[in-house]
C-alpha cells in the first residue's frame, strides 16, 4: 500500500490515480481544504496533518511508500517526528517533493523547511528519492480570474523564461520512484521547457482562441499583490529567484525525461487542456 498526501491537489490527484491503474491500494491524506477523493476500488480517503505527526500512525500502519508533499515549503514542520512516525509503521520508501530552490538558494529563509525536510530524509536508512522541481504550468492558475475578466494577465519579470513543469507530469516521475527502486538515493531536479511570463500569455491566448494582453507590473507591485496570500519574507524571496534566477534555476536538465522516457509536456498542451479554468 502507498500512502499519497497532498492527494486532492494538482500533483496528488493524478498521482492517486496512476498507481491505481498500475495496481497500487492508495491510501490518499489530504487536510480537508479541498475537494475529497471518492473512494472506491482500491481507494482509501482520509484526512490527516502532517503538522501533527501523531496522526499519521494509523495512516502508515501497513504502508509500504510514503509520497511527501507538504503545504508551502514545509518551514515549521517537524521534520524528525514525521520520518519517525514513516520508519515506525513500517514504511521502506519515501519519495520526498522539494523544490529546486532547496539546492540552489542556501541563503534564502523561504526555502528553510525544504532544505531540512532533505537533511531529514537523506539522513535516513529509507530508500529515499527527491524531486526538485522549479515552477509549475499550474502556477498559471494564479491568473485566471483576470484572464477571465479582462483577457490580461499581470506579471513581473515578463521576458525572463525559466523552466517549468507540468503537474501530471511530475506525478508520473512520483509513480515511478515509488514503484521501481531503481530511483532510490536519486535527487532529480525536474525542469521542463522553458517560457517567459509573455510567451504564457500568448498561450493561454492561443489554448482560448482569442488574444490574451500581457501586461508587465513592477516587482514592488507583484510584491503586494503576493503579499495578500504568503508571508512577505517569502514573496520577497520568491521575487528574487523569479526575476534574478542562477543559472542552474534556467537550466532544463535530463532528469525529467529521463525517468518519463519523453519530454516533458509543453506549457501550451497544459493550456489547452486546462482552458476551462480561464474561460
Amino acid at each position: 500500500m502507498i500512502v499519497v498526501t497532498g492527494a486532492t491537489g494538482n500533483i496528488g490527484r493524478p498521482l492517486t490515480k496512476s498507481l491505481i491503474a498500475a495496481g497500487q491500494p492508495v491510501t490518499a491524506v489530504s487536510r480537508g481544504a479541498s475537494a475529497p477523493l471518492p473512494a472506491g476500488a482500491g481507494l482509501t480517503a482520509v484526512r490527516a496533518d502532517l503538522a501533527a505527526p501523531d496522526s499519521l500512525a494509523p495512516v502508515l500502519e501497513g504502508a509500504d511508500a510514503l509520497f511527501l508533499l507538504v503545504h508551502g515549503s514545509g518551514d515549521g514542520l517537524d521534520a524528525a517526528a514525521i520520518l519517525g512516525a514513516t520508519k515506525a509503521a513500517g514504511v521502506r520508501r519515501l519519495v520526498l517533493l522539494s523544490s529546486v530552490a532547496a539546492g540552489t538558494r542556501p541563503t534564502l529563509s523561504a526555502y528553510d523547511g525544504f532544505r531540512t525536510l532533505e537533511d531529514a530524509v537523506t539522513g535516513s536508512d529509507l530508500q529515499w528519492t527527491i524531486l526538485r522541481p522549479g515552477g509549475f504550468h499550474s502556477n498559471a492558475l494564479a491568473w485566471a480570474p483576470s484572464v477571465a475578466a479582462q483577457r490580461t494577465v499581470f506579471a513581473p519579470f515578463g521576458d525572463i523564461a525559466l523552466p517549468s513543469v507540468d503537474p501530471a507530469d511530475l506525478a508520473d516521475v512520483a509513480a515511478a520512484a515509488l514503484l521501481d527502486p531503481r530511483h532510490a538515493g536519486q535527487i532529480y531536479v525536474l525542469a521542463g521547457p522553458s517560457i517567459s511570463p509573455r510567451d504564457r500569455a500568448a498561450a493561454l491566448g492561443a489554448a482560448l482562441g482569442e488574444p490574451v494582453t500581457f501586461v508587465e507590473i513592477s516587482p514592488a507591485q507583484a510584491r503586494e499583490q503576493m503579499a495578500e496570500w504568503m508571508p512577505a519574507a517569502i514573496a520577497d524571496d520568491t521575487l528574487t529567484v523569479l526575476g534574478s534566477p542562477t543559472a542552474e534555476e534556467t537550466t532544463v536538465g535530463p532528469d525529467l525525461g529521463a525517468v518519463l522516457g519523453r519530454p516533458g509536456r509543453t506549457f501550451a498542451l497544459w493550456a489547452r487542456d486546462n482552458v476551462g479554468a480561464f474561460r
